[in-house]
């Protein structure tokens, strides 16, 4: 597929996706600064290969909106996680940041039988970011489908899904909106 071709391919999947999201994702898993999802393109090196929703996803059940329109190179923070989980595995191209609870998480593993691998923000080396070492520690042996954290003093709670592709990831999280 030539590179125009797939960018479009990529923008068009993770729209659908997020229109999907807007209808029907729970606010539970929505944090305070909103829900991201992003998407990569096949060997995607930094931000600009990655398209995720502009101003995020946020707002009350029913009435979820997005702050913009999908686009490449809009949204660091998803950027990095994904392009970390694609250096572990490159088929592994979509991802959502989603408010972490128990709830959602005992969903997840437990009904959606998701495997879950969390970190310490706490043992966070310094000098480096919080996200990109626990997302890295907890793939070194295999991607999980769902990373976690608790948070720490200076870092909030995150649930990160993970999946080949947008579809696949909406789907587990419109599941999990339906059962917390």
């Amino acid at each position: 597929m030539d590179p125009v071709s797939e960018r479009n391919a990529v923008l068009a999947r993770l729209e659908h996706a997020v229109a999907l999201l807007t209808q029907s994702m729970s606010p539970e898993l929505v944090p305070p600064a909103g829900a991201q999802v992003g998407y990569a393109i096949r060997g995607a090196r930094d931000k600009n290969g990655i398209a995720a929703v502009e101003d995020r996803i946020s707002g009350p059940a029913g009435a979820m909106k997005t702050g913009g329109p999908c686009l490449f190179g809009t949204d660091e923070e998803i950027a990095r996680v994904i392009l970390t989980v694609m250096r572990f595995d490159p088929r592994r191209r979509c991802a959502a940041l989603l408010r972490y609870s128990d709830r959602a998480l005992k969903v997840l593993d437990e009904s959606l039988f998701l495997e879950a691998v969390s970190f310490d923000a706490t043992k966070a080396p310094p000098g480096i970011s919080t996200m990109d070492w626990g997302v890295a520690s907890c793939c070194k042996e295999e991607v999980p489908d769902v990373i976690y954290s608790r948070g720490s003093r200076d870092t909030g709670a995150v649930l990160i899904l993970l999946g080949e592709d947008p579809a696949g990831v909406a789907n587990n999280i419109i599941i999990c909106s339906n059962r917390i």
